[in-house]
């Protein structure tokens, strides 16, 4: 990978993390206590009940992610971005650019 690729997988990872930041601060606010002082009906509540239930595995999946992108950020800031942690090849840039924060080549993946 050159220097080009890096740095477009560089501002990828960049955009990503601000993307999931923004995302993850909506779902926590979606994930507050349902008040049971807020007038809704019982099957409403229920309705609500269950959407934050959703929302709350949505959320940790972010979180997730976000800590993903975190550290393919520290590998790029080390040099360490594009190579295979399994067996040391290249990542292709094709991958990267779809999965920024994917530590293994196509193949060690799929073992």
């Amino acid at each position: 990978m050159d220097k080009k690729e890096e740095k477009e997988i560089a501002k990828i990872i960049d955009d990503q993390i601000e993307s999931v930041g923004e995302e993850i601060k909506e779902l926590t606010e979606l994930t507050k206590p349902i008040s049971l002082d807020a007038s809704i009906g019982r099957l409403s509540r229920m309705d609500a009940i269950n959407n934050k239930t959703i929302n709350e595995n949505a959320l940790r999946e972010k979180k997730r992610i976000f800590q993903k992108l975190e550290r393919a950020q520290e590998r790029y800031k080390k040099g360490e971005l594009g190579t295979c942690l399994k067996c040391g090849n290249d990542i292709p840039v094709g991958r990267l650019k779809i999965m920024p924060y994917t530590t293994r080549c196509v193949q060690c993946a799929g073992r």
